[in-house]
């Protein structure tokens, strides 16, 4: 199953400068790049240009499938909720800059209102394609509410808006105490980006960080699953490496993004 574009999120290897994680990405052998909203503001603040990021990535031939992230709209209301806006519209202008189509909406921490969600999602969605980006939903794990596929759709649903996706990560799944299975109903043209890693036998399910993911096919998910489902959807977009392990960070980044590479295409290959 040759069908997907293999990505490298710029966490996997985060110590690693910019440019460098530009570099190391395509000498890796990969065919797209996941870049960060801070790194790319870190990059302006030390008088960089992000004319010269774009310009990086085109000599690389590197596409980016989303930018990193939006936080604050979900939950929030009145002033917080228009100083959430401002920062995403910052955001949302770095991402256009560089080449993004698409941006990521995380979720808060805390508890949400869904109905809420949904409404704010589709204010995101209007703001983004009048500046011509699309942010795309996003659950985690380990947070009280938007935690598992069902959230997150649930706000989708709400938003009620053409330009809806969801973001899929085989960690946040399983931390969020979902399955494969969740994946099923959700159509290709909904998925912007599959995040790919895996998940260790421990610590505990329900005490997993993002620093405990490892490469795919060294964990207990069931990635072959995940990866046939994707597959059967006919989903042909991106799936990109997103680790947090700071052993992983210790390691030679070209290597550690070499050696994630060849666990991705083994998994996917094996289906």
């Amino acid at each position: 199953m040759n069908q997907f574009k293999f990505g490298l999120n710029t966490s996997t290897i985060r110590p690693a400068g910019l440019m460098d994680k530009i570099k190391i990405a395509a000498s890796a052998g990969y065919e797209a790049i996941e870049l960060w909203n801070d790194d790319l503001t870190e990059y302006e603040e030390n008088g960089g240009s992000l004319t010269d990021i774009k310009s990086a990535l085109e000599d690389h031939g590197l596409i980016v499938p989303t930018v990193i992230a939006l936080h604050g709209w979900l939950n929030t209301t009145g002033d917080a909720h228009m100083q959430a806006i401002e920062e995403a519209k910052r955001r949302m202008n770095q991402a256009i800059s560089i080449g993004s189509q698409r941006i990521v909406a995380s979720p808060p921490m805390e508890q949400t209102d869904l109905e809420l969600g949904g409404k704010n999602y589709h204010e995101l969605l209007e703001i983004g394609r009048e500046l011509g980006i699309s942010p795309s939903m996003e659950f985690l794990g380990f947070v009280q509410g938007v935690n598992q596929v069902k959230d997150a759709w649930k706000i989708i649903e709400n938003a009620n808006h053409p330009d809806s996706t969801i973001v899929l990560d085989p960690f946040h799944i399983f931390r969020g105490g979902g399955e494969a299975e969740d994946m099923q109903e959700i159509p290709a043209e909904k998925i912007s980006v599959f995040h790919f890693n895996d998940a260790p036998s421990s610590p505990a399910q329900n005490m997993q960080t993002d620093a405990d993911r490892v490469y795919p096919g060294d964990g207990i998910l069931d990635l072959g699953k995940m990866i046939s489902i994707l597959g059967s959807s006919g989903y042909t977009g991106v799936i990109s490496l997103e680790l947090f392990n700071p052993n992983y960070w210790e390691k030679d980044p070209l290597e550690v993004a070499k050696i994630g590479l060849e666990k991705m295409k083994s998994v996917v290959a094996n289906q």
